[in-house]
């Protein structure tokens, strides 16, 4: 399989994927060897390879729900050796020689998804759907076009080596960096790189507004966090969805949103009787990999199909008439018994995709800096990037409460916070 993914090659993009080495230095990452097999380890430091590139020294990073589909190897064109992480920021350590916005010791957060700033995708604010950053040929394939690469998710978004390391090159730096002001705290401002991005994406693509009944399948970190976002566009009711008991507390306790217990209720028959009418706005919030009837569980199993469609028929059934589903989860392939026929009867208008990021960071970092929304309360374990390895782990089992980790390199942790704030 892996050879016949190969074979495929690549398309030209308008910087290199894969950063020059230099092997005389080295840092830790984590890097992913198979299947429930990620490692802390030594690797090259990367250099300026394009000179709008910056080389950054990572203060933070973190796991995002999206990186257990990789430790679980549920995506697909994965390497042995990549370097993992999409969600990080740090101090700026190298700078091109046609960086034009940023300086040496600046602090930035980077957006997850690589954009050139230049193509007319980039120029609209799509930024996801750049069109000359990921050399995937296989995407092409697949899905008749190419997005935007992104770090540290595999090769069929560019097998760009990720944050989850002690440095990282920054392509196309003066677009995908966002300065951030002394006053926010790195645990404030780590999540501007994906998680706040894409809930907010999720409910602007369900165009959740004053009044709106909202209803949110999966009580992650940006189930969680979309949640938030709801409240803040003044929804009447938002409701979320999720067994997890910890995850189920912090919407109740924190948020004070209703929830659903899938485990215990009917999600349907109980969105039903919150809402007779169906729900004016869905936000999918979980991904391809959880499949929860058996036909869908048996398919998975042997290969008839890469993804379930179990949350959209609950989806679409439980949305109203002419309502609006957002899709904000990770979907890479195919899926079997699509409820198609219910999209198209009820006119449901689909809306998807990986979040622009740089469309709403500067948004997101003002409402942190008011204080009208704070992140930080779906972090629950913070450790060193040496720990990453088992939080993995914890985090894919469900265990210890893990939701949201911050993680510091080891360097950081043990010589202190300095400039680090």
């Amino acid at each position: 399989y892996q050879r016949r993914v190969r074979g495929l090659g690549e398309v030209e993009t308008s910087t290199p994927s894969k950063p020059k080495l230099d092997e005389t230095r080295t840092m830790h990452a984590i890097t992913w060897e198979g299947k429930k097999d990620v490692r802390y380890v030594q690797v090259p430091r990367p250099c300026i390879t394009d000179p709008r590139d910056i080389i950054l020294k990572v203060t933070a990073t973190t796991i995002c729900g999206s990186d257990l589909h990789l430790y679980s190897n549920a995506m697909l064109d994965m390497h042995k050796g990549d370097i993992l992480g999409h969600e990080f920021m740090g101090l700026i350590d190298e700078v091109g020689p046609e960086v034009k916005r940023l300086n040496k010791g600046q602090r930035v957060v980077v957006a997850f998804d690589i954009a050139c700033g230049t193509c007319d995708y980039c120029k609209r604010e799509e930024y996801t759907c750049c069109d000359t950053t990921n050399p995937s040929k296989l995407m092409e394939t697949m899905y008749g076009h190419r997005t935007s690469a992104l770090y540290g998710y595999s090769h069929l978004t560019g097998g760009v080596p990720g944050g989850q390391a002690e440095y990282v090159r920054v392509p196309f730096a003066d677009v995908n960096c966002l300065p951030i002001p002394d006053t926010v705290p790195d645990e404030k401002a780590l999540y501007l790189s994906d998680v706040v991005p894409t809930a907010y994406y999720g409910v602007d693509c369900a165009e959740v507004k004053e009044g709106s009944t909202v209803a949110i399948w999966g009580l992650g970190p940006v189930g969680l966090l979309a949640a938030r976002w709801a409240q803040i566009r003044k929804a009447k009711l938002v409701i979320g969805i999720d067994c997890v008991k910890e995850r189920l507390d912090i919407a109740k306790k924190v948020l004070g949103i209703t929830v659903i217990d899938y485990k215990e209720k009917d999600t349907v028959k109980a969105i039903a009787e919150l809402v007779p009418g169906g729900v004016d706005c869905a936000i999918e919030c979980v991904g391809f990999e959880y499949a929860k009837t058996w036909i869908h569980k048996i398919e998975m199993a042997l290969g008839l199909e890469t993804d379930t469609s179990d949350i959209f028929s609950e989806m679409f059934t439980s949305t109203r008439k002419c309502g609006n589903v957002a899709v904000i989860g990770v979907y890479t392939g195919y899926a079997n018994h699509f409820p198609v026929g219910a999209m198209m009867e009820k006119g449901l208008t689909i809306r998807g995709g990986q979040s622009p990021t740089q469309k709403y960071w500067k948004m997101a970092l003002e409402k942190i800096i008011s204080g009208e929304f704070d992140p930080t309360f779906v972090v629950t374990t913070h450790g060193s990037l040496a720990e990453a390895p088992e939080l993995y782990s914890k985090f894919h089992e469900r265990t210890e409460g893990v939701i949201k980790v911050f993680l510091r390199p080891q360097a950081l942790t043990e010589f202190g916070e300095q400039k680090i704030v």
